[in-house]
């Protein structure tokens, strides 16, 4: 039985996040479904920059930084979000991205 390298299991898990979240992303039909896609998106990049910060010396503490820079752009790009989403359900009674039409350019 052979060993799996830790940093292969590692970027295995943040590409299954990847690939969840852009299935998210693609297939809800409400808002909140599509941020919770974009947070699964930026959870699985956050999850290889911490492995390869863990697990190669060229990106040991840059993989950190970039993963800290991640989660600060979440957290502002969460709160900007939920606030139109409000901002949309108090003018339509309804979440649904497909009932935006008046957004459109």
């Amino acid at each position: 039985m052979t060993e799996v390298d830790p940093l292969f299991a590692y970027l295995a898990l943040g590409a299954l996040l990847f690939v969840c979240g852009i299935v998210c992303m693609a297939t809800k039909r409400n808002a909140i479904g599509v941020l919770i896609g974009v947070e699964l998106v930026l959870n699985g990049a956050n999850i290889n920059f911490v492995a390869f910060s863990r697990y190669h010396q060229a990106f040991h503490v840059e993989g950190m930084i970039f993963a800290l820079f991640v989660i600060v752009m979440a957290a502002g790009e969460a709160a900007v979000a939920l606030a139109i989403v409000l901002n949309f359900y108090n003018n339509h009674s309804s979440v649904d991205v497909d009932s935006a039409e008046e957004l459109k350019g």
